[in-house]
């Protein structure tokens, strides 16, 4: 695993937590010598992961849609940045850089992000892992909504299983590091239903 993506919210939310996570996942991915691949912004915990794997002499990636960077707000002290036409460039091309998928706290562009490399995972589009940080429980309520979606077989236990939780960077990217994904089919037989 080269590549660890991140998603995670272009503003800094409520609590210093985030902002701690922020930093402690940027230094972490640079000090196991992997390069952070992210959304390029400057502003929100975006610009604090990327300053904190900057900081520790990480190599720093972001992909930016034009629209975006036209607002003033790409960071402009990565090791590259890639300006694309749209918002599905952007995912496409940060998915193909990368080799895992890490979310911090963020809003509803964080969770179409990681939800959508989900998806792709269940329909063996890729093989790579995927998870929360679950800073300071953020995602208790959505981790517990998935556990319902399983519960009510609506999602295979192996497809719930993809999504990995930890509460800190290190342990996420060593669960990514054993990650294996399953060869069970997403879909339910019509004898399940």
């Amino acid at each position: 695993m080269d590549s660890i993506c991140v998603f995670c919210g272009s503003s800094m939310g409520a609590r210093s937590d985030y902002r701690d996570a922020a930093e402690a996942t940027g230094r972490a991915i640079a000090r196991s010598g992997r390069r952070l691949v992210y959304g390029g912004a400057k502003v929100g915990l975006m610009g604090v992961v990327a300053d904190a794997a900057l900081a520790e002499g990480g190599e720093v990636v972001g992909v930016l849609p034009r629209a975006l960077q036209e607002k003033e707000l790409a960071h402009e002290g990565l090791s590259a940045l890639h300006v694309v036409a749209s918002m599905h460039e952007r995912k496409a091309m940060m998915a193909d850089l990368s080799d895992g998928f890490l979310a911090l706290p963020g809003g509803a562009g964080t969770l179409e992000e990681l939800f959508e490399i989900w998806t792709w995972g269940q329909l063996g589009y890729h093989r790579k892992p995927c998870g929360f940080l679950n800073v300071a429980g953020f995602y208790d309520g959505l981790l517990a909504f998935l556990d319902l979606q399983r519960e009510e077989a609506f999602v295979r236990p192996e497809m719930r299983a993809m999504v990995k939780v930890a509460d800190t960077p290190e342990a996420l990217i060593a669960e990514f590091e054993t990650y294996t994904a399953p060869d069970t089919p997403k879909w339910i037989e019509r004898a399940e239903t």
